[in-house]
């Protein structure tokens, strides 16, 4: 309880701050959308997933599902992502060979899981225009978060909301909100990942984990039930794992990060030899020193067949490009 009051407080005591960063972000975005400040289009449909809030919503699961679906319907997408907290000075590729602490660790996971070319960093205007100089059969861009990145003029936004909705309702730095709520209204579609507001409706689904140093070793979450095991979860909502696992029977130690935590030696040592558990996300910055008795869980995204036939009657409105 005493933990509450104090969030509370806390947050009443930055909502001055909050109210300026939301002045300043409305302002900001009204300037693009009078072209009072530069945006460029790539030439190519571009497709935003992005949130309001900071922190992780299911945004790449979502992203490695439309770029599945666009490969189903004759596109070639490719993928732009940040590379949040890489240290990337001019764009790059991302691939499954590369160190998570280079180009980010969702960038590994969407080149690994989507068989996409994908690329990152901060300017992402500059990296699409990488990205097609060195694919020029990609006809369409999916960005993994950007819904901000207002120099970069799209043409699809979908903004996903999971079951933590806007929080407090409070913009950074009091509340998690980059955005104000009412900016939900002008996005083109909503992807609710277990939130209660209306939209298209999303679901994580994954049942099978495979041992670290063996992937073709294999084995139901169910088989893990009963058992004492080890969870970590370094994500934007680690409960959301810790809550699937325990569906399953599991009885977990649970041991939750920041989102995008970078692992240091000795912070999975728990002084037993009982299985540990763990997200993609988490498991491709710890290939390097993986245990035998460390097993990841993939996810994979499902979506309301609504949204399949929205995304690609709106993607064959915009025509198909020429390539680059």
């Amino acid at each position: 309880m005493r933990h509450w009051y104090h969030r509370g407080l806390l947050a009443w005591l930055l909502w001055p701050a909050s109210v300026l960063f939301g002045v300043l972000a409305t302002l900001r975005r009204l300037l693009y959308r009078l072209r009072i400040l530069g945006s460029r289009h790539p030439g190519i449909p571009v497709i935003v997933v992005g949130n309001l809030t900071a922190g992780g919503t299911g945004k790449t699961p979502l992203v490695i599902w439309i770029a599945e679906h666009l490969k189903k319907k004759g596109w070639s997408p490719g993928i732009v992502s940040r590379g949040y907290g890489a240290r990337i000075t001019i764009p790059r590729a991302a691939t499954i060979a590369d160190d998570a602490a280079e180009v980010g660790d969702e960038p590994i996971l969407l080149s690994r899981r989507s068989g996409c070319p994908v690329w990152v960093g901060a300017d992402r205007v500059a990296v699409i225009a990488a990205l097609r100089k060195a694919h020029p059969d990609v006809d369409v861009v999916v960005l993994d978060d950007g819904l901000q990145h207002y120099r970069l003029r799209r043409d699809v936004e979908i903004a996903v909301v999971d079951a933590r909705a806007f929080g407090n309702g409070f913009l950074l730095p009091a509340g998690p909100l980059r955005e104000p709520a009412w900016r939900l209204r002008s996005v083109d579609a909503v992807v609710s990942h277990g939130s209660p507001l209306e939209g298209y409706a999303m679901r994580l689904k994954g049942e099978e984990l495979h041992r670290m140093t063996d992937a073709a070793e294999r084995r139901p979450v169910a088989a893990f039930a009963g058992a004492k095991v080890h969870a970590i979860a370094g994500i934007g909502d680690p409960n959301r794992f810790f809550l699937h696992l325990a569906k399953h029977g599991v009885k977990l130690a649970p041991h939750p990060f920041p989102d995008h935590h970078r692992f240091e030696a000795g912070e999975l040592e728990f002084g037993d030899d009982a299985p540990v558990l763990m997200t993609e996300k988490d498991a491709v910055k710890l290939r390097s020193v993986a245990r035998p008795n460390w097993w990841v869980l993939p996810v994979s995204a499902e979506l309301d067949a609504a949204f399949a036939d929205w995304l690609s009657k709106r993607l064959d409105g915009l025509g198909r490009p020429k390539a680059a």
